[in-house]
C-alpha cells in the first residue's frame, strides 16, 4: 500500500487529506467507510487498523472514482508532534565528505525539530546564519507501532514503511564543532519527508538491500548508494533508536545519506529513492533576520 496527504492550507505542511494507492488507483481516505475523520498516517499504520483499511477499500472502491494525489505537491507524510530521529555518518562516503571517522558502536544521531519540515516542491531557505549548506538523500523508516527496546531481528515488526527524506545541514557549523548538530539541522526549511509511505509487504529484505539513494543536484547525480553500503543496516537502526526509549506510531527514522550537495540559491535538489519517491526543491536564500547570530557561540568544551 501507498499513502500520501493531499492538499495545502497555505502552510507547507498544513494538508489534512489523506489518499491511499489501491488496485493501481489512488482513493481519497474520507471516501471510505470508517476513515472519514482520520487526519493522522499513524492512526492507518498498525497491524489492525491496516487490515481493516484493506478490507474496507475491497469492499467500498468500486463505489467511489480514484482521486489522483499531486505528489509533486504533497505534504510531508509526518504526522504533528511525530518524533524524526536521523542517523549521522552511516555511509563510508558521507564520512569521509566530511573528514570524520565512522561511529564504531552506533550511529552519529538526532532528534530534530517539527519546525524544519516542508512539503514537497516547497522551497529550501538558506539561512544567513550558514555559508555552507548541503543537502543529503536519505531512505526514511516509519514506525506503525509504540515499540520500545526492539531487537534487531523483530525490526520489520514495528516498521510500517519506508518513504524519502531529504536533510538539510548547516555543514560549516558541524565543522566547526560536531556538538552543534541539533542546531545545523533544525533550520526552517530543512526537512522533506514524503512524498509517500510505501508499506514495507512490498519489500522483501533483499530488495531494500537493493535500493538506490541519490542525492541530485540540478540534474546531476552528486551521490548514490544503497542500504547494502550502508554501516548499521537497518534492522541495527531500529534497535538502536528504540533502545530504552519509546517510539510511537509514526516515528520517523532517517537512515543517513549515500552523499551531500552543496546548495547555492537558484539550485533545485532532489532526493530520489527508486521504488519509493522522489523529493524535488527548489533553493532560495532566507531574507533577513533583526537579530542573528551567525552560529552558536562556544564557550567550553564542557557538557
Amino acid at each position: 500500500m501507498r499513502i500520501t496527504r493531499t492538499g495545502r492550507t497555505g502552510t507547507s505542511t498544513g494538508g489534512h487529506g489523506i489518499a491511499v494507492h489501491h488496485r493501481d488507483q489512488w482513493f481519497d481516505l474520507s471516501d471510505i467507510p470508517g476513515h472519514a475523520d482520520r487526519t493522522r498516517i499513524g492512526d492507518l499504520l498498525g497491524e489492525t487498523e491496516s487490515q481493516e483499511l484493506t478490507r474496507s477499500l475491497e469492499r467500498n472502491a468500486d463505489a467511489h472514482l480514484p482521486a489522483p494525489p499531486d505528489l509533486d505537491l504533497a505534504p510531508t507524510v509526518v504526522d504533528p508532534g511525530a518524533d524524526i530521529w536521523g542517523a549521522g555518518l552511516n555511509y563510508r562516503r558521507h564520512s569521509q565528505d566530511l573528514a570524520s571517522e565512522q561511529p564504531r558502536s552506533g550511529p552519529g544521531s538526532y532528534l530534530r525539530p517539527a519546525n524544519c519540515l516542508i512539503g514537497n516542491g516547497d522551497h529550501i531557505e538558506l539561512p544567513r546564519q550558514s555559508r555552507r549548506v548541503t543537502a543529503e538523500a536519505e531512505l526514511g523508516l516509519v514506525i506503525k507501532t509504540t515499540c520500545k527496546n526492539v531487537d534487531r531481528a523483530d525490526w520489520r515488526s514495528v516498521v510500517a514503511g519506508v518513504t524519502a527524506v531529504l536533510d538539510m545541514t548547516a555543514e560549516d557549523v558541524i565543522r566547526e564543532n560536531p556538538r552543534h548538530i541539533p542546531w545545523a539541522k533544525g533550520f526552517d526549511t530543512f526537512c522533506s519527508v514524503g512524498p509517500v509511505l510505501v508499506t514495507l509487504d512490498e519489500f522483501g529484505d533483499d530488495d531494500l538491500a537493493a535500493l538506490r539513494i541519490a542525492t541530485v543536484r540540478n540534474g546531476e547525480t552528486i551521490a548514490a548508494a544503497t542500504p547494502a553500503d550502508m554501516k548499521f543496516g537497518l534492522d541495527r537502526l531500529v534497535e538502536y533508536f528504540s533502545a530504552g526509549r519509546t517510539l510511537e506510531a509514526g516515528t520517523v527514522i532517517c537512515t543517513g545519506t549515500p552523499g551531500a550537495a552543496v546548495i547555492d540559491a537558484g539550485d533545485t535538489v532532489q532526493a530520489v529513492v527508486q521504488d519509493v519517491g522522489t523529493l524535488t526543491h527548489p533553493v532560495r536564500q532566507q531574507g533577513a533576520g533583526r537579530h542573528e547570530a551567525r552560529f552558536p557561540a562556544v564557550h567550553s568544551e564542557g557538557g
